[in-house]
């Protein structure tokens, strides 16, 4: 179990809004674009085994901005369907829901092409992906890059940690930001988080 290095997109109109953003394929802002050049350094500073990105053109643009090349797009990367509430901000939801979290609740059901995801749902799709980053590393040398998206990879953070998809709630995650786990005594633990570069 070597390095993982994971990459949030850099901002979105949406992501800076607060909107929930599963699907939806809106673009980087300009300020997301910069917040991925500025963890170039960051990326090549390690030796690249291997990179998956998410289908979505904000991590795809970003992989490309952080330098990037030879990436596999994989759609089990894609954000948390989050049906219903898709594009809606969670001070919305709480109007109706007080007590709603979408860790512990999921999300209201959506139209038939994206009826949304349960915790476990998104969890079992981050499973699949560990496994492929398991796969690489025993068919690669250096680390692997995951460049997604905030929800999901909080949720495969927990799983990594062998914790219930529910527990990346504990894991905020800001956009264009770098984080690493690794292993310490054989056992994977977070080496960084919520990383950006100084000014």
């Amino acid at each position: 179990m070597g390095d993982l290095f994971l990459v949030r997109h850099g901002e979105t109109e949406w992501s800076r809004s607060g909107r929930h953003t599963g699907w939806t394929d809106v673009p980087l802002t300009e300020h997301g674009r910069e917040e991925a050049r500025r963890l170039v350094p960051m990326i090549r500073s390690h030796r690249i085994g291997a990179a998956f990105v998410s289908p979505l053109q904000r991590a795809r643009e970003t992989a490309e901005l952080i330098g990037l090349r030879d990436f596999r797009i994989d759609a089990d990367l894609h954000e948390w369907d989050y049906g219903g509430y898709e594009g809606v901000t969670t001070v919305q939801i709480h109007r109706e829901r007080p007590d709603w979290f979408l860790f512990t609740d999921g999300v209201a059901p959506g139209p038939p092409e994206h009826p949304g995801e349960s915790p476990e749902e998104v969890g079992e799709r981050a499973d699949r992906i560990l496994a492929k980053v398991d796969a690489a590393h025993a068919n690669t040398e250096g680390c692997v890059v995951l460049v997604a998206h905030g929800h999901f990879l909080r949720v495969l953070t927990a799983r990594r940690l062998g914790l219930p998809a529910s527990e990346g709630a504990h894991f905020q995650l800001a956009t264009g930001t770098l984080c690493r786990l690794g292993t310490e005594h054989g056992r994977p633990v977070i080496a960084a988080w919520n990383v950006r570069p100084g000014p």
